[in-house]
């Protein structure tokens, strides 16, 4: 597929056979694990599915950054009888080689996450092992084909058993025990499990926004290669000598343009409604524990309140990123004009602002995501029936906000809750671990920054309510447990002969 991977990390598995720094760190980690009995026993009984066969305990669809580091804080707790799934081939999880087009992350290079903790398996003990600690002083921001590196080789440090080529088709949450269906190039499987965790990124709970305009329809064949969404896969070598019109002025939108530019394009121009960038990035300043633990603890009014304000203030575009557009021939912003309509004309596009008609060779759409359930194939069947803001808040201010208040409200562990009593029972076994948590939750499936606690909150919720299902179980097997512990001196009495409780 041409513009996939747009470039390849020096980083590869035969450098983490050769690199003596690398080779070092691994055996590091591997001491670390192990001091911290890494990973327990399963502790987990096994369930039976109707059709005979041992029910699955976890499974995670998604084994980019959220979807590794869930599956390590649920391997970490002892539920080993998991999977973890992805539709993409192994390098080609995740954005990060493929629809991110920023040359380094947006995030300060010192925030952790995927390590869990675990001081070697930073991004810093990482990075200082291949290039000294001398390269990480000198590290600016960590580069975004890097740190997919990083996240495959945290990975294989601590086993996480991704199956790639293999995407949920279909959920069944009438019963308790969740039904899917999974296909890949082996053909479509059946499988029952107890939990499933959707790390399926900023799409996974809607899709593309896609603005709508009159004359324009995203279906019509003719588009391709002349209207694209900035989030779709992009062959940038065909924009060469091009004039591009790029609707939005967000990061996303930014970083596109100047990847259009350097590979040639001609002129970008990003149109915007608004008459100047937004000023102040307002998540940076909710960056911190007490907000991402405390958030969803907050009672609804007061976190639709604040999220409300979080969620409807953009961020600007990072300042790398305009100060790459600005050193880029054929850039420029346009402000106080947004677009009225979009046709296909010709052998490229006509975009109407107020201003009036203009031509151009190609558009993109940096619109973003949106957050739409029923647009997800696997949650379509339940969406009707999942509780929504809207339901919990007052309708002056789910009408305010209505595409917030449309967002599903999760319960604690980032789990689907039921609108009303006849909504499907497997729903609860259901957690969106992805952007579609952001209103209930905040940024803790995705953002790198609340990584470590949004893993953890759904990890600690998956545990808590395994345990507490087969509670009669687990306290079954208290009663029956022996443990001589006395055998080796001369007051060991055999169970038989013992008096009191047993």
């Amino acid at each position: 597929m041409q513009g996939l991977v747009e470039r390849q990390s020096p980083y590869d598995r035969e450098a983490e056979r050769i690199e003596p720094g690398l080779a070092a760190l691994q055996a590091r980690v591997a001491h670390d694990l192990a001091c911290l009995n890494y990973p327990p026993a399963n502790w987990v009984p096994e369930t039976r599915a109707p059709d005979g066969t041992r029910a699955l305990d976890v499974l995670i669809v998604g084994a980019g950054m959220c979807g590794i580091t869930a599956s390590f804080a649920l391997l970490r707790e002892g539920v080993r009888h998991l999977r973890c799934i992805d539709r993409a081939a192994e390098g080609l999880e995740g954005p990060w080689t493929t629809t991110a087009r920023m040359p380094t992350l947006r995030s300060p290079k010192h925030l952790t996450g995927p390590d869990l903790g675990v001081p070697t398996l930073t991004y810093r003990a990482w990075h200082e092992a291949r290039f000294g600690a001398g390269g990480w002083d000198q590290l600016y921001k960590i580069d975004r084909v890097e740190w997919a590196a990083y996240l495959r080789w945290v990975r294989r440090q601590v086993g996480v058993p991704v199956e790639n080529g293999v995407e949920l088709l279909e959920l069944d949450a009438s019963a308790p025990l969740l039904r899917v269906v999974l296909g890949s190039a082996r053909g479509r499987e059946a499988i029952h499990v107890r939990k499933l965790v959707l790390a399926t990124g900023r799409d996974g709970a809607g899709g593309f926004r896609w603005p709508a305009f009159p004359s324009f329809d995203r279906a019509d064949s003719r588009r391709a290669g002349r209207v694209m969404h900035t989030l779709e896969e992009i062959d940038f070598a065909a924009l060469r000598g091009k004039r591009i019109a790029m609707l939005g002025v967000l990061a996303t939108a930014v970083d596109n343009a100047a990847t259009a530019l350097e590979a040639g394009a001609r002129e970008v121009v990003c149109f915007a409604r608004r008459p100047h960038l937004p000023q102040v990035n307002k998540s940076k300043g909710a960056s911190f524990p007490g907000f991402q633990r405390g958030i969803g603890a907050l009672d609804p009014a007061t976190r639709w309140r604040l999220q409300t304000y979080m969620l409807t203030i953009n961020a600007p575009p990072p300042h790398e990123s305009v100060l790459r557009c600005q050193k880029l021939k054929g850039f420029s912003f346009r402000f106080d004009e947004p677009w009225l309509d979009l046709a296909l004309d010709g052998e490229g596009v006509l975009v109407t602002t107020p201003r009036g008609p203009q031509r151009f060779d190609a558009a993109l759409l940096g619109t973003g995501f949106e957050i739409d359930i029923a647009e997800r194939p696997e949650l379509a069947p339940v969406a009707g029936q999942v509780r929504r803001w809207r339901d919990l808040v007052p309708a002056s201010e789910a009408a305010r906000h209505p595409d917030l208040a449309s967002q599903p409200a999760l319960g604690p562990g980032f789990e689907l809750v039921g609108a009303s009593a006849s909504a499907p029972q497997g729903l609860g076994g259901v957690h969106l671990f992805n952007w579609g948590s952001a209103m209930s939750h905040g940024p803790l499936a995705g953002d790198i920054p609340g990584l470590l606690v949004g893993a953890t909150r759904l990890s600690n919720a998956i545990v808590q309510d395994l345990f507490t299902t087969d509670f009669a179980r687990h306290e079954a097997a208290v009663h029956a447990h022996e443990d001589p512990e006395l055998a080796p001196t001369d007051y060991f009495v055999p169970r038989d002969k013992r008096s009191g409780p047993l």
